[in-house]
């Protein structure tokens, strides 16, 4: 017998709504993956604005899920559970996916199942690569979130090993960019200028990978503030700022920290599969570095394709789909939005 789970983003500035099938053996299909992103509008603040994401979220929900069923070919009485995004997230954000989540759940007397946005980035590799193999280690990079998470039971079972202890990878990209005068988000320009730049051309730091720091725990405001410095030097000197090659000595030195942190994790806890996910994880230099130091140290990479990296409602829906699976117990219909849930909480019961 095979179930249908709707899938409710809505932590940041994408609304997401995504419909998959559980099936009888546990295997989980994507039928619809429908996004609205308003990352235009927060571009001319360089970052997202929480009520401006919220308003977009409000306008945005029920055209997104409408599209969702259309583009399955199914309709509300199809679905058989609701999971959403319950936390972590901007406050405002989160209730109005949440509030959706609720009203679907009531008017179909279906269970409501309040899950982990942090989870479902690691489930979603599961819709392109199959399941996960358990333990796996998952290094999840996105605009707020750095960390290295050991993953025994994506239904359960997720330790954080190591995070980050001030700006996210992400945070640090659309930094720099502002400080390189390019776009928000920083990070496709950035990738995109270090493809013509030299890797080597700067010797950018590497946070936090001294003899007396935390072995798996991140840091890029240094590095973020390393290559302000070199610019504001550069320009006092009427230099020309090499663009390209600050871009491509900047991603060199995030790529190489998370990448050379994860793969020691993989090894000093005896794991064979490494899953790559969040936004960052798209970035070209990252998944090249991950590739040739798995390989090198036998371990299995996975790295989700770029549409599902990014926050959508499919990895809330796979994730819904592994919880419903493991029969973990629903959330009550009063439930309400955590900001600040901890990775350890995967699905919030009644």
């Amino acid at each position: 017998m095979s179930r249908v789970i709707l899938g409710i983003e809505s932590s940041c500035d994408e609304t997401g709504v995504g419909l998959v099938r559980l099936h009888g053996d546990g295997t989980v299909e994507l039928l619809a993956d429908e996004v609205a992103s308003s990352v235009e509008q927060h571009a001319r603040f360089g970052g997202v604005v929480p009520e401006v994401a919220s308003r977009a979220h409000l306008e945005a929900m029920v055209p997104t899920a409408q599209r969702a069923f259309a583009t399955a070919g199914l309709g509300l009485s199809d679905v058989d559970a609701i999971a959403v995004t319950a936390g972590p997230g901007l406050a405002g954000a989160l209730l109005v996916g949440v509030s959706a989540a609720k009203a679907y759940a009531a008017a179909l007397d279906v269970p409501l199942y309040g899950v982990n946005h942090l989870a479902g980035h690691i489930a979603v590799d599961t819709l392109q690569h199959g399941p996960l193999p358990e333990p796996c280690l998952a290094l999840l990079v996105s605009g707020g979130h750095t960390q290295l998470l050991r993953v025994d039971d994506i239904a359960g079972g997720i330790t954080e090993l190591g995070s980050t202890v001030d700006d996210a990878a992400g945070e640090a990209y659309d930094k720099v960019a502002r400080v390189l005068g390019l776009p928000y988000p920083g990070g496709p320009p950035i990738d995109a200028a270090a493809r013509a730049g030299n890797p080597s051309a700067i010797a950018f730091p590497r946070g936090m990978t001294g003899p007396r720091d935390a072995k798996y725990d991140f840091s890029f405001s240094g590095l973020k503030t390393a290559v302000a410095r070199w610019v504001e030097n550069a320009e006092r000197r009427g230099e020309e700022i090499p663009v390209d090659d600050v871009a491509a000595s900047f991603q060199e030195a995030v790529a190489d920290v998370l990448t050379a942190k994860a793969v020691r994790a993989a090894q000093e806890e005896g794991i064979g599969t490494l899953v790559i996910s969040g936004g960052v994880a798209a970035n070209s230099r990252l998944s090249a570095l991950a590739r040739e130091r798995c390989a090198a140290a036998g371990i299995e990479l996975r790295v989700p394709r770029p549409r599902l990296c990014t926050d959508n409602g499919a990895m809330i829906a796979a994730l819904g789909a592994h919880v419903v699976a493991a029969g973990r117990k629903p959330s009550a219909l009063d439930l309400s939005a955590n900001p600040a849930l901890p990775v350890e909480i995967v699905s919030i019961e009644a």
